[in-house]
Order: C-alpha cells, then structure tokens, then sequence
C-alpha cells in the first residue's frame, strides 16, 4: 500500500474485471483499502469469492460483491452490464483488467478469435454499457490495461482469418487496440467530465502465461521470476490512475510508473476511427455521439 487514505475513496463504486488473482485481486483490494465499494467481475464465481475473502482478511469493512464476467462472451457481458447498471446507477471507477493469451488458435462461443474476443471486444462493449452509469457520476475514471508489448495491430485481418495464428502476436496487437480504443473513447468524452486513460502494469508475477508452452514457456519461466513486480507493485498505477484527487479530468493519455508516456498509435486518426467502426460493428453498438 502506498500510504493512501482508507477514506479517500468513501462513497464511491469501482468495476474491476478479472479481480480473481494477479493484477486484478490487488487492484480491488486497493480500491477497497481506500474506501470504495468494489464490485469484483471475475469469470470464475467461487474463485471471485475466494479473492473477496482474501481481500476481507486483512479489510474486515471491506464493501465487497462478486458478480459472472466473461469478457468472451458478448451475452455474458450484456447480462452482467445490465446487473451492474441495476445495482449501480452511479459508477465511479471502472477497471479494464481482465486479459489473456495462449498459443492456441480459438474462437469465442460469439465466433471471434478468443485472444480478440476477451481482451478487446469483452471490454469494449462493457465500456460503452456501463458508460450511462460512468458519467451519471460525473466524473467517472475508466482505467484500461494495457502493456509495453503493444503493437503489430493488423487491421485487414485482426482475427487470423487469412494467416497462421500467432498466439504472442494477437496479444500485442490486443494490446494496441486496448490503447486505441481508449483513445477515441476519450476523445469523444471530451468535456463531459468522464476520463479514460491507459496504463502498462510493466513485467508482473502473474498467471497469464499460464497457457504457454515450448521455447516460449522455458523464456517467460526464467525471465518472469527474476525481473518481474509483485502484483502489489504491478497494480500501483492503475490504483494511482483510479482514485488520485489531481489526476480529475486527465484523460486520453498513457502512463507507466506513474509517468506519463508517448504513445505512437495515437497519431493516425483514421486507424482509430476505423477500429472503433469495426469493433462496434462486432459486438453490434451504434456508434457513441
């Protein structure tokens, strides 16, 4: 914990996708730490309600729920976002945690590319759901996940229809949509009082290459342990982007460390206008106004 007030966040509501393990427990537990009530989304219940516990052990006033979150499925985020929106008319903080990759080519139960389906439709569809209750609050933080890996985003064929599937590969260009998104999102928020930024969390101790294996497991089972953050450490910017008094009203930029970043996809307009058509053609939004 980095000495934040238990009260700086009283009377607030925060989202945190993925909130089971890793980046994401101590992500909510942070929130919590600081007084706001966390709703944990979490894909798996018992193990949400595992990190809940956790969470209590050392914050028995936590405010806790745990809800069903599968970002790869589209009715899965629907169902969720209308519950969310239910219990919380007025949402402070969202957190766009919730990722992953394999080497493994698969497709949604939606029939997207899997590594597309979870790490950029699924929260680009929660964003624009939960945006009413976002901005009701007036001055609502949307805080995306990203990573120093990004890039290599093929727009003509972003689901391998047309190539050989590279698992590392969709996740970076995952990684650049994330960034992309969020660009544009804020750019459209601009002046009604709801932020969006993006971060990269750096080399964390987490499970997501749980799901590797060859070369590419033997590289990250050395490199990880030896240079990677705790998922303590990983989560500080995300918290820091997420409840910090002097950051209202910052938006459309990228941090690492709490320093802000260049980020070079925010340059071509028409790649970000054309990204946000397609994925809102996919998961089927009209365009935001």
């Amino acid at each position: 914990m980095d000495g934040a007030s238990s009260t700086q966040l009283n009377g607030k509501t925060a989202v945190v996708t993925g909130a089971s393990s890793g980046l994401g427990l101590e992500i909510a537990r942070g929130l919590a730490a600081r007084g706001a009530a966390v709703v944990l989304a979490c894909r798996d219940l018992g193990r949400g309600q595992a990190a809940a516990e956790s969470i209590r052990a050392g914050l028995p006033q936590a405010a806790l729920s745990v809800d069903a979150l599968d970002l790869a499925s589209l009715a899965s985020v629907r169902a969720f976002a209308e519950r969310a929106a239910g219990a919380h008319p007025r949402l402070d903080i969202l957190v766009n945690n919730a990722g992953g990759w394999s080497q493994k080519a698969e497709r949604s139960a939606d029939g997207f590319e899997l590594i597309w389906a979870t790490n950029v439709l699924g929260p680009h569809l929660l964003t624009r759901l939960l945006l009413p209750s976002l901005q009701a609050s007036g001055a609502g933080r949307i805080v995306n996940l990203s990573s120093t890996v990004a890039g290599g985003l093929d727009l003509a064929d972003p689901e391998y229809k047309n190539k050989p599937f590279d698992g590392f590969k969709s996740y970076s260009q995952s990684k650049q949509a994330n960034r992309m998104l969020t660009w544009s999102l804020a750019a459209r928020l601009a002046g009604r009082g709801t932020t969006a930024n993006a971060l990269s969390p750096g080399l964390v101790k987490t499970n997501l290459n749980r799901n590797i294996h060859g070369p590419l497991k033997l590289v990250f089972s050395l490199v990880v342990p030896i240079m990677g953050k705790s998922p303590a450490k990983g989560a500080d910017t995300a918290l820091w982007l997420a409840s910090d008094p002097a950051l209202q009203g910052v938006s459309g930029k990228f941090f690492e460390d709490r320093k802000e970043k260049p980020c070079q996809f925010q340059a071509d307009k028409v790649a970000l206008a054309k990204l946000e058509q397609y994925c809102d053609s996919q998961v089927g939004l009209a365009p935001l106004a």
